[in-house]
């Protein structure tokens, strides 16, 4: 099982959204190495769901449930399915992320504008970590 984040403007689509359609297609995403990151998802994978614009916080937890498929005509683009499972506990902020030692090298936080990054295992931990402190 591999981690992921991806990012959306919760007026586009949320957290809440994600959750009251109970899965989604996730397409629409026009960057070559965005792209790729979600030509490497498979089902079973974890995604780490991020607020971005106002909110800048991590917000929730879905799973990949269908790996990539094209995504319009042109064929250079693709899109997965995904599915809600847990809100976290408490939301992570960019703020905090930025401060954790342990997520310094997240792609995130290196790449800021790409909608879809990679996460290791243990910046997975480090966040789930974050997230119980209340």
């Amino acid at each position: 099982m591999a981690f992921w984040v991806m990012k959306s403007e919760p007026g586009s689509y949320g957290w809440d959204d994600l959750v009251r359609d109970g899965a989604t297609e996730w397409d629409g995403v026009r960057n070559h190495a965005a792209a790729s990151h979600l030509r490497a998802m498979a089902p079973g994978d974890r995604v780490l769901f991020y607020h971005s614009g106002e909110q800048k916080a991590a917000v929730g937890v879905a799973e990949v449930t269908r790996a990539a498929r094209a995504d319009g005509d042109a064929g250079n683009w693709v899109s997965v399915a995904i599915r809600p499972l847990d809100p976290l506990p408490a939301p992570v902020t960019l703020a905090a992320m930025k401060a954790a030692p342990a997520l310094a090298d997240m792609a995130m936080l290196r790449q800021s504008r790409l909608s879809v990054s990679p996460v290791t295992a243990a910046q997975w931990d480090a966040i789930m970590a974050l997230a119980q402190r209340t």
